[in-house]
């Protein structure tokens, strides 16, 4: 046998030990279902392939910055590397629950049952430096953020139980089952340049420029003030249809200001270009003075769930331990008065984390595959919430609905809490009181309003505001007895819903689990969700999890917009089409 026929023979036994020998090669991967573009496909929906290059965009954001690294958990980081500067093997197409396409990774293989994958690097992906990016720089990515990465990337990418390269375009890795998202996941993973950063301290915060493979690269950064990125003339993707019509701005600057008044400001100024309104009194009456302006109002359509702005108990707090006191402190809530007197009724009220999709609970009866999954997790769900009828309490916009305030206080007194000279108190005689933090003036607006509902009943609570980096240092550590938090969920919910309220953020810092849930019921659900193999299985599981968070009164929810509130400066255009989430910036472009 000659050495060549030798070596062919090695390889063949080789490569069937450490390659799939399974499907063809992928342009897209979807959750569920099949990837709505075919491999020939021009460019997203949601964008205009002929937008014109050029133009600097300024946008105003609140708060501070003293970091660029966005994989890391220290510091404040600033608004746009994750999407400017760095990219992720596949991109995400915004007009389907969860699909990704080629990028990077030009195209993918995976297995039935989604435990291996293979990821083909197109030849052409380079990093802004002219590097070429290789299967070692994936390799690298991926052992530097499980080490080094936020709690969500250590938590993700421990599942991946090897990896390894056949070549420098190739790479392969085995993942443990019953998680079927976590492919996606993967291929959402943003690829770093190991020769860049293997010399540096990952962990620590910095404001160098970092160098990714992205359309943007950092041009000036002024700590606390303002970044500007330059688009890259030699972006390796700019001809690639996941990134046509995307990132025309030659410039993007970002300015901070201290509180959302100033980012206001700064628009109605034409110092920002755009804004995405979120306070409902400022949309409705904020703008008229630029009414003679060349300024665009609209509200754009969503497709998503509505988000989930809540104002969020921490039962890590002896006084939030009771559900019956939870639920109690909801009955209090007057949503229409608030609605009415600060919103000028223009918000809706948000039911469940997942209302207005078909996702959510509210209003549908738990099918037999639903009930089977939370009779798994050892569930114990009140009929009203199985069978769909539950819904918020309802108030009579008077600020003090005696019904509502009359079952809150009966809730109160069976978890032990008395009316007494002064307020509520508990058989050791403390008094019934917390305080909730903000970091603005809306929100505090919000809890004036509740307070004054709360004290009807004996119930005290102060307000704190705070800077956003106290407010972001407080989240971090779960250092409040309650806040104001939005949850975002998309229509394909999957490993992120462990990072908001599985077990292990009860203790662990950095996660989105800011009430503490600590449920062996919500994890299993959410293990029912990474594992389910059809749409059907898919949709109970997600609503199982709906019910199970209405289920424990971990917050309460507020309301949100009918749409997303959009003003632009009219040079700033956008496409006809908009997203399931509605304008995305780097779809737009500047009008000469």
């Amino acid at each position: 046998m000659n050495s060549a026929f030798r070596l062919l023979v090695v390889f063949i036994a080789w490569s069937a030990l450490v390659l799939p020998a399974h499907a063809e090669p992928r342009h897209a991967i979807a959750m569920q279902g099949e990837p709505a573009l075919p491999p020939d496909y021009r460019h997203f929906p949601y964008v205009n392939p002929d937008a014109p290059k050029g133009g600097a965009l300024r946008v105003a954001e609140t708060g501070s910055f003293d970091n660029v690294n966005p994989f890391i958990v220290r510091g404040q980081v600033v608004f746009g590397p994750r999407t400017l500067v760095f990219e992720s093997l596949l991109v995400r197409s915004r007009a389907e629950p969860f699909t990704l396409y080629g990028h990077i990774a030009k195209t993918i293989d995976v297995n039935s049952d989604r435990t291996e994958v293979t990821f083909h690097i197109d030849p052409r992906a380079r990093f802004s430096d002219g590097e070429a990016i290789r299967s070692d720089d994936v390799v690298y990515s991926l052992e530097t953020l499980r080490e080094h990465g936020r709690p969500n990337h250590r938590t993700f990418y421990s599942k991946v139980k090897s990896i390894s390269t056949p070549d420098d375009l190739t790479v392969y890795m085995i993942l443990e089952p019953g998680d079927r998202e976590l492919v996606l996941i993967l291929g959402l993973m943003p690829v770093i340049p190991k020769h860049f950063f293997e010399t540096r301290d990952f962990e620590k915060t910095t404001l160098d420029k970092l160098v990714g493979s992205g359309p943007y690269v950092f041009d000036k950064i002024d700590a606390g003030d303002h970044i500007i990125y330059r688009r890259n003339p030699d972006y390796w993707a700019r001809d690639l249809p996941s990134a046509r019509g995307h990132y025309n701005y030659d410039t993007i600057r970002y300015d901070y200001y201290r509180d959302a008044q100033g980012t206001f400001e700064a628009f109605k100024k034409g110092e920002a270009m755009l804004r995405t309104e979120t306070d409902a009194s400022r949309w409705a009456v904020g703008y008229d003075d630029l009414k003679n302006q060349p300024v665009t109002l609209e509200t754009i359509p969503l497709g998503l769930p509505k988000q989930a702005w809540s104002l969020v108990f921490n039962t890590r707090r002896p006084i939030f331990s009771d559900k019956r006191v939870r639920e109690a402190l909801i009955h209090t809530f007057d949503f229409n008065w608030i609605n009415k007197n600060l919103f000028h009724s223009k918000m809706e009220r948000t039911q469940g984390f997942f209302f207005g999709s078909k996702l959510s609970a509210i209003g549908r009866t738990a099918t037999a595959g639903e009930r089977k999954m939370l009779m798994r997790s050892g569930a114990e769900i009140r009929a009203d919430l199985m069978d769909g009828t539950y819904t918020l309490p309802v108030s009579n916009g008077s600020g003090r609905d005696r019904k509502n305030l009359r079952k809150a206080l009966n809730l109160l007194v069976s978890a032990g809490w008395k009316p007494s000279d002064g307020g509520l108190r508990n058989e050791a005689g403390q008094a019934f009181s917390f305080e909730i933090t903000v970091a603005s003036r809306p929100q505090e607006r919000i809890a004036l309003a509740w307070q004054r509902m709360l004290r009807t009943i004996g119930v005290e609570m102060s307000i704190r505001q705070v800077d956003s980096a106290q407010f972001q240092r407080r989240l971090q550590t779960y250092d409040y007895d309650m806040i104001p938090f939005t949850w975002t969920n998309s229509l394909s919910p999957g490993n992120e819903q462990a990072f908001y309220w599985g077990s292990a953020g009860r203790t662990q810092e950095g996660t989105r689990n800011y009430m503490g849930a600590e449920d062996p019921a919500i994890d299993n659900m959410i293990a029912e969700l990474l594992s389910a193999r059809d749409e059907a299985s898919f949709d109970d599981a997600a609503r199982g999890l709906d019910r199970l968070l209405l289920e424990g009164h971990y917050v309460l929810q507020l309301f949100h917009a009918p749409g997303q509130w959009l003003a632009r400066w009219n040079q700033l255009k956008r496409p006809a089409q908009s997203s399931l989430y509605g304008f995305l910036t780097e779809t737009g472009w500047i009008e000469k």
